[in-house]
């Protein structure tokens, strides 16, 4: 089965950067879609970044676009946020998601698309 363990999270100041990382383990990596996905008290899981298996398309939500980057390395099983100019409202659990597809191109925003999760890395933004 999937494993996923996320890691790089931590207090940071505002316009300051962090480089989270998540490793995979379990089943064959590159056919997986991946997303990072950020959960803040009181609120839902919402969507960050997701990148595809094969073709290396990529997407963003809107309020990080510009100053997140979603990478993967299918040959050390892992996917990394790097998050710079980070803000107070960034502040939150951020998860890892795994998704199997056979679509080299797809990327899944939803939660109820992943099957797969990580349990989270803590980020803390200082005013």
């Amino acid at each position: 089965q999937v494993k996923l363990v996320e890691s790089g999270g931590g207090l940071v100041q505002a316009g300051g950067f962090l480089r989270l990382s998540c490793a995979f383990s379990g089943r064959t990596f590159s056919d997986y879609a991946m997303g990072w996905f950020r959960q803040a008290p009181g609120k839902e899981r919402e969507f960050v970044a997701g990148i595809s298996t094969t073709r290396g398309r990529t997407r963003y939500s809107d309020s990080v676009t510009g100053r997140f980057t979603i990478l993967r390395d299918n040959a050390k099983n892992t996917v990394a946020l790097q998050m710079d100019d980070l803000k107070p409202e960034d502040a939150a659990v951020y998860y890892c998601g795994a998704r199997a597809t056979s679509d080299g191109g797809a990327i899944y925003y939803r939660t109820t698309s992943y099957a797969n999760w990580g349990r989270g890395t803590q980020v803390t933004v200082s005013s």
